[in-house]
């Protein structure tokens, strides 16, 4: 960190809490205080047994009160998060053909599980620039529509709406690992929205959750029975059969769940999704108002409709390094502010996430601001 200027931040533009990375999120004190008080009843114990299947019936419970789910909705839960979703998907889920939305470096990759599936035919892919998202049309030819609520690596984010015309056997799945909790989403618009629970639910990664309508539960187990090769790890029918039994089919990290329940009372203690989704609003608020009176900065998704509550991407002019700004932070105790490294912009990466508070959001705009003023 030797090669930027040594500027140390006064304590007013120091945020409560320095942690604003895209993921792994930040977790609130208050989960690991609690996790450390049941360090003697949960860790280290059988995941087969009573203690953690009403862990696991817990996070079930919550998740479908969060999102409001019907009744035949079902939650089923799995190891391996959302990248081991999408191979889960390609065997399970597609029946023949799907239609992609490709808009950033996450949305592609269900893509090209799909095009590699040596099963399915070729997918269809709707790209469109980082910075924006395509938009969905009906094909006569495709069972499954990929979309992807939140791209992490762009901050761009879309509305879930089922694409009209589409076949009435047709399945809508969501990619919301970035965006579930944060972002307002309705049930009646997917059959299958999943997401791991390192973003807005403030835990560790591995485990992969998926919100399934009951057309997508018929769908796997008509896919199950037709003879398809589906290893073990990717069958999502035992995943489902495991999660009606409030377990998993092998052993999870007990930490990542205890987190994951933890985080999901507090939502649901304080207003459910009207709260988290308001704050991470206020939050999208201050940093997009900001960088638009900036007279160096600006966001990188020019559409207002598309940015993103959950992750911001604010763009730099090329008089200022943003990268020197991160260091700058990261010597000061804020950290993971670095743009998605891919991406190539000149640019500052900021999670929102329900967790995140939008006071501190404030105070890292004002501390930009004060180094960029310093840098000069």
């Amino acid at each position: 960190m030797s090669d930027v200027p040594k500027i140390e931040l006064s304590k007013d533009l120091l945020p409560t809490d320095g942690r604003f990375g895209c993921g792994p999120s930040k977790v609130r004190l208050d989960t690991l205080t609690n996790l450390y008080n049941t360090k003697d009843s949960i860790l280290g114990t059988s995941h087969r047994q009573p203690t953690v299947k009403n862990l696991v019936a817990s996070v079930r419970k919550g998740l479908k009160e969060l999102f409001s789910l019907p009744e035949d909705y079902e939650v089923v839960l799995g190891n391996g998060g959302a990248t081991a979703f999408w191979d889960i998907a390609t065997f399970c889920l597609i029946d023949s053909k799907s239609q992609h939305l490709d808009f950033g470096e996450f949305s592609s990759k269900f893509a090209k599980a799909a095009k590699q599936a040596p099963h399915l035919k070729d997918p269809e892919v709707i790209k469109s620039e980082p910075g924006t998202h395509p938009v969905s049309y009906s094909n006569s030819e495709v069972d499954l529509y990929a979309l992807t609520h939140n791209e992490t690596s762009t901050g761009v984010s879309m509305e879930i709406v089922r694409p009209s015309g589409i076949s009435q056997d047709s399945l809508v799945a969501v990619d919301a690992t970035s965006g579930a909790g944060g972002l307002t989403v309705a049930s009646e618009e997917f059959d299958v929205y999943y997401f791991a629970p390192q973003k807005c639910f403030g835990s560790d990664g591995g485990l992969w959750m998926a919100l399934m309508s009951p057309k997508a539960v018929e769908r796997t187990m008509k896919i199950s029975e037709s003879g398809r090769f589906i290893p073990a790890f990717f069958d999502l029918k035992v995943a489902i059969e495991n999660s009606r039994l409030e377990q998993t089919y092998n052993t999870p990290s007990l930490t990542t769940l205890y987190m994951l329940n933890d985080q999901l009372e507090w939502m649901l203690n304080n207003g459910g999704m009207a709260f988290t989704t308001g704050r991470c609003d206020k939050s999208a608020q201050i940093i997009y108002s900001w960088a638009e009176k900036s007279a160096y900065a600006e966001p990188f998704v020019s559409n207002a409709s598309q940015r993103s509550h959950v992750v911001a991407t604010i763009d730099f002019n090329d008089q200022i390094d943003a990268m020197s700004i991160a260091k700058i932070l990261r010597n000061n105790g804020i950290v993971d502010t670095e743009p998605y490294r891919k991406l190539g912009r000149n640019q500052l990466r900021i999670a929102m996430f329900p967790s995140v508070e939008p006071d501190d959001i404030e105070v890292l705009t004002k501390a930009i601001d004060f180094i960029v003023e310093n840098l000069k």
